[in-house]
């Protein structure tokens, strides 16, 4: 892989994660969600219906329309699930396991489904970024000490896998969405999907919530700042920023794609667990004193080998 996708790919890890501590501190992480994708739609669609016309208004293949609506459902579900995670979890929680599962269900759709193929160094650079991101958090032990943890913990534990499992789906399918079209037009047929699809469901919870705040003795249950309250009510500034950050950060992968394999650019998109353990250990003070900050630093060192192998690719 060239070094510069893999910079291009930690960039993006980065602003993944801020989008990320963006959505975990938000009233209502959906919603948020819902508001980014429709900023970040504002922003892309006329940018890439501009360059399109510039370039020719060369015709969209069949197949990548139908890439991008499939894509479109699954990022959708993706923002579903990490929104209901996230309402019930901790950041440290969720995050390690939906992000450190979908790697490693990348590795696997990229050399069993879609015939990609590494060589040694790229095995040993996945095996050590796939280690050190799980070795970071330990997210299987969530699992192993499930029947002592509180109900709403092991809610988010399932929501933050299945998220893992949405990750994967839309990382193969927009693999071959960017290589058919270039990645700014595909992009901003994703996004609008996205965003349609997610608007559809906040529409259809917003109309829940305002059903059950309507029958008798139960307008107390609903709170004034969930998503009874509207998509439009407040926040706007926080979500807009987070938006195009996440914009942003995936068109640069969908450009990775274009000139790296699955198997390398997924393990690298995640690394921004590292990021988000460092701000646990030292702005949120997770860490259980000076070893354990030191054992994590090393775990990210390792992962930094693994993405210098993986360099080595081509």
């Amino acid at each position: 892989m060239p070094p510069a996708i893999i910079l291009l790919l930690l960039v993006a890890a980065g602003m993944h994660a801020v989008w990320n501590i963006l959505l975990k501190t938000a009233d209502d992480p959906l919603r948020t969600a819902g508001r980014g994708m429709l900023v970040g739609a504002g922003f892309l669609i006329p940018i890439a219906f501009v360059g399109w016309l510039v370039a020719g208004r060369s015709a969209i293949p069949d197949g990548a329309w139908h890439l991008a609506v499939l894509s479109g459902a699954l990022e959708a579900a993706y923002f579903v699930f990490l929104s209901a995670a996230y309402r019930r979890g901790d950041l440290s929680l969720v995050y390690p396991i939906a992000r450190g599962t979908a790697p490693v269900l990348s590795v696997a759709v990229g050399v069993l489904v879609l015939g990609e193929r590494l060589e040694l160094a790229g095995w040993i650079g996945v095996g050590l970024l796939l280690a050190g991101i799980l070795t970071l958090q330990k997210p299987w032990a969530v699992f192993r000490r499930s029947s002592r943890m509180p109900r709403h913990l092991r809610e988010a534990a399932t929501f933050a896998l299945l998220t893992g499992v949405t990750i994967t789906a839309y990382s193969a399918v927009d693999r071959d969405g960017a290589r058919l079209i270039d990645p700014l037009f595909y992009a901003a047929l994703l996004w609008t999907f996205t965003t349609i699809f997610l608007l559809s469901w906040i529409g259809l919870v917003i109309r829940r919530d305002r059903r059950r705040a309507a029958a008798p003795g139960t307008a107390a249950l609903v709170p004034s700042s969930g998503p009874s309250s509207g998509l439009l009510s407040r926040s706007w500034a926080r979500a807009g920023i987070g938006g195009l950050i996440t914009m942003a950060a995936y068109l640069f992968v969908l450009v990775a794609y274009r000139y790296a394999p699955l198997t390398a650019v997924a393990p690298l998109r995640e690394s921004a667990i590292v990021i988000i353990s460092g701000w646990g250990s030292f702005r949120l003070k997770e860490a259980r004193g000076r070893r354990d900050a030191t054992v994590r630093m090393g775990v990210a060192l390792v992962i930094v080998a693994g993405a210098l192998l993986l360099a080595t690719e081509g």
